[in-house]
């Protein structure tokens, strides 16, 4: 099993004694969601329970406090959908709740509504109208290094309001897309619409080895624009500045992360979306459009 950590583990580090998973010792923790809806596809949630900071991080105890067995419910007022739970050895914890029937659709509000034992934990969300990406390039300062970054150019709609996140998937290294490093954008700081900007690889796990930003020759790149709402934003937003201010994405510096869950941590978030898949090449800059 490849030994992924998800981003909201640093969620997990908050005040709280030992949790057996017990009823009573679920009732001392918080739960923690990451959960997501993008046009087009499915709903998406995975559930812990939190984990104090006397307690170590590792596979085994992330495993102790995923949560598989919630009542998980999708509605967009209209229709709704419970959530089945499938096992994903690429991640861990490796256990994600996922939709079938109920595809995200752009302008519609989502709610999803979780019960856990005797607890009852909501959210809302809405999905933004997606803006399609331009192009995306692989560039290297110089043409012997062996590493880079991706360069993405799109068109910001003048005449809407629109939050953004940059996300980025290698294949075959990561599970999920993984927010670009400053890539939550506030169109409110765009000098014009013609958006052209560097893309630095996110942090996804707990690194074994120096983290650095960059992708390598060789990696096949999916790229990502959502479009995303000023919840979500902020949320992420603040989890940056965790990383930031820890520089460690597993212990987060305090709890203080925006959240739009009630009843529980973490983010409920609907997304546009936009992908190009880049292959990279040691030999010259390549870019699929």
């Amino acid at each position: 099993m490849k030994k992924y950590l998800l981003f909201l583990l640093g969620l997990l580090t908050v005040s709280c004694s030992n949790d057996n998973f017990s009823e009573q010792k679920n009732i001392e923790s918080k739960i923690v969601v990451e959960s997501w809806i993008e046009e087009g596809d499915y709903a998406n949630v995975l559930l812990s329970s939190s984990i104090p900071v006397t307690d170590g991080i590792d596979s085994t105890n992330v495993l102790n406090h995923v949560i598989r067995s919630a009542k998980i419910t999708i509605s967009d007022g209209e229709h709704s959908e419970v959530l089945r739970v499938k096992n994903d050895k690429n991640r861990i914890p490796p256990f994600v709740y996922f939709g079938s029937t109920l595809m995200g659709q752009a302008g519609k509000e989502y709610t999803m509504k979780i019960e856990y034992l005797n607890r009852v934990i909501e959210a809302t969300t809405t999905i933004p109208k997606s803006v399609q990406l331009k192009s995306a390039e692989y560039i290297k300062k110089n043409a012997t290094d062996t590493t880079g970054y991706v360069f993405v150019k799109f068109d910001d709609p003048v005449s809407e309001k629109n939050y953004y996140q940059i996300a980025t998937k290698v294949e075959g290294e990561e599970p999920i897309f993984v927010p670009s490093f400053y890539g939550n954008l506030d169109d409110k700081n765009f000098k014009s619409s013609a958006i052209e900007m560097q893309i630095n690889r996110g942090i996804l796990l707990f690194p074994k080895t120096k983290f650095t930003p960059n992708f390598t020759d060789g990696d096949l790149i999916h790229v990502k624009l959502r479009t995303q709402t000023k919840e979500s934003l902020d949320f992420w937003n603040s989890w940056q500045n965790e990383i930031v201010n820890a520089k460690n994405p597993i212990y987060p510096s305090n709890t203080s992360l925006k959240s739009n869950i009630k009843g529980g941590i973490g983010i409920w978030a609907g997304y546009g979306q936009s992908n190009i898949i880049l292959q990279t090449s040691s030999k010259k800059q390549s870019r699929f459009e």
